[in-house]
C-alpha cells in the first residue's frame, strides 16, 4: 500500500526526490497553460464557453448567475446542511475576525512619527474548485476574510455543474457572504480570466485559491505576466502524520485517506517511530478504503505516497520540517514539547481526537494553504491577505532638527544630492 523507507537510509538525492511533488519536469503542464492563457486574452468570454464544452460538458448561454438564479439553488438543500454551513461560517467568522488590528503609532525620534494602517484590495478574485468535488468550503474560507478586510469588489469563479448551474451549498454561502453573482469559469481559464478580464469577468487585482498543478501553473504564471498578485502556490493537497506507538491506526489511516480522496495528485505521508504502528495503518488502510466511494482516487494518491520510519521524534521533527506540508498531524500522546521543534507547515493538528477535518471545514482556521514545500516561505490565507499596509510618517519642526543632519549626511555618502537638498532647504527655511 505505501512504500516504506527508513530515514537513517536516505541519501540526499533520494531525500530530495521524497520531498518534491507536482514537478512539472518537461514543462508541460506549463505549456498547456501558457497555451490557455492565451486563447482567454485573446477570445476573452469565447474562449471560456469553449473551455467550458470541452473541459465540463456544458454548453453555456451565459457566463454569469445572478442573484435569482443563485436563491433558486440555494432553495434546493436541506435545513439540516444550511446549518452546518451556519456553523462553520460562524466559526470561521470568529477566528479571523481579530486578525485585523490597529497598529500603534511610534515616535522614532522625538519629533518623528511613524505608523501604518491597512487598507483593503479593492477588487479580489476567489476561485472555487469544482472538478471531482465541489467544495463550499472553500468558498466560505476565503469569503469571510475577504469581508472582514472590507474588500469592495470580490469575484467569484466555479465551474458549472452538468446543468449548467452551481452546487446548491455553493449557492448558500454565497448568500452567506452577501455575494450576489458568481462566474462559471473553471481551471487555468478561470484565473485567465480574472487576470485579464473578459467581457463577463471583470479583472481584479489579486486572485485566490486552491486548485490542481494546472491552477497553480496559471496562478503563478499570470503573477509574471499581469499586474495581478496571487494569494500563495496552494495545488494538489497534501498531510504528513507523524505517529509513535500511542497512535490509533485507525484513526491515523483514516486521516491519510481524507487527504488521498481528493485527488490522484494528492500525497499522504506517514511518519513513526514504531515499525510495528506502520503496518497496522497499512491493514487499517485497506480495511477502510472498501468503504468508501472515492476509492479509486484514494489508491492512486496513495500510490504517490509513503511512510517513513525514524528512530526517534528528532528524525521524524527533521523530515517533517524539510518537507514542509501544508497540513501537519501530530498523532501523538506526547504533543506538547514537539511544538516548538516545527519550523515550517501550512496548519497543525495536535493530538489524538484533532482530525484535519475539522480544520478543513469547521474549526475556523483556514483551509487554504500553501502546498509542495512552499509552507518553508508562506502563510495560509488569512485576513491579512486581503489587506496592503500602508506606511505613514511625519516630521515636525523639532523632529527636522533631529533627524535632518543624519538623512544630509546619508545622502551625500551615496551621492545624492537632490536627496540632501530636500532636507537642507527645509532647515535653512523652516
Amino acid at each position: 500500500m505505501l512504500t516504506t523507507y527508513r530515514y537513517r537510509q536516505l541519501h540526499g538525492e533520494l531525500l530530495e526526490q521524497l520531498v518534491t511533488r507536482n514537478a512539472d519536469p518537461n514543462r508541460d503542464i506549463e505549456e498547456s497553460v501558457r497555451q490557455i492563457i492565451a486563447e482567454v486574452r485573446g477570445r476573452g468570454d469565447d474562449a471560456l464557453r469553449a473551455y467550458a464544452a470541452r473541459f465540463d460538458g456544458v454548453t453555456l448561454t451565459s457566463l454569469v448567475l445572478d442573484a435569482e438564479a443563485i436563491a433558486t439553488s440555494a432553495a434546493s438543500i436541506g435545513r439540516t446542511q444550511q446549518r452546518a454551513l451556519e456553523i462553520a461560517f460562524a466559526n470561521i467568522h470568529r477566528f479571523h475576525s481579530v486578525q485585523l488590528k490597529k497598529e500603534r503609532t511610534v515616535e522614532t525620534m522625538p519629533g518623528v512619527t511613524c505608523w501604518r494602517e491597512p487598507r483593503p484590495i479593492e477588487k479580489v478574485g476567489l476561485y472555487i474548485p469544482g472538478g471531482s468535488a465541489v467544495l463550499p468550503s472553500t468558498l466560505l474560507m476565503l469569503g469571510i476574510p475577504a469581508r472582514i478586510a472590507g474588500c469592495k469588489e470580490i469575484v467569484v469563479c466555479s465551474p458549472p455543474q452538468a446543468d449548467g448551474k452551481i452546487n446548491g451549498y455553493l449557492a448558500y454561502c454565497l448568500q452567506l457572504l452577501k455575494i450576489d453573482r458568481v462566474y462559471l469559469a473553471g481551471g487555468a481559464q478561470a484565473v485567465a480570466a480574472m487576470a485579464y478580464g473578459t467581457a463577463s469577468i471583470p479583472k481584479v487585482d489579486k486572485i485566490f485559491g486552491p486548485g490542481n498543478q494546472y491552477v497553480t501553473m496559471a496562478k503563478n504564471l499570470v503573477q509574471g505576466m499581469s499586474h495581478v498578485s496571487i494569494d500563495m502556490p496552494a495545488g494538489p493537497s497534501e498531510v504528513l502524520v507523524v505517529a509513535d506507538s500511542s497512535s490509533n491506526p485507525g484513526y491515523v489511516a483514516a486521516d491519510l485517506l481524507a487527504q488521498a480522496e481528493h485527488g490522484p495528485d494528492s500525497q499522504a505521508i506517514l511518519v513513526s517511530t514504531d515499525q510495528t504502528l506502520v503496518e497496522q495503518v497499512q491493514d487499517a488502510l485497506q480495511d477502510q478504503l472498501q468503504q468508501l466511494p472515492r476509492a479509486d482516487i484514494a489508491k492512486k494518491a496513495l500510490a504517490n505516497s509513503y511512510a517513513l520510519i525514524c528512530d526517534d521524534m528528532e528524525e521524524a521533527m527533521t523530515f517533517s520540517n524539510h518537507y514542509a506540508p501544508e497540513h501537519l498531524i501530530i498523532e501523538v500522546d506526547d504533543w506538547q514539547p514537539l511544538i516548538r521543534k516545527i519550523t515550517n507547515a501550512g496548519s497543525v493538528f495536535l493530538g489524538h481526537l484533532t482530525p484535519e477535518s475539522a480544520g478543513d471545514y469547521a474549526s475556523g482556521t483556514n483551509h487554504t494553504l500553501p502546498t509542495s514545500g512552499y509552507a518553508r516561505s508562506y502563510s495560509g490565507v488569512s485576513v491579512d491577505s486581503f489587506v496592503k499596509k500602508i506606511t505613514f510618517q511625519r516630521i515636525d519642526a523639532a523632529g527636522l532638527e533631529n533627524i535632518g543632519p543624519t538623512v544630509e549626511v546619508l545622502a551625500e555618502l551615496e551621492g545624492l544630492q537632490a536627496h540632501k537638498n530636500a532636507v537642507s532647504v527645509r532647515l535653512r527655511n523652516p
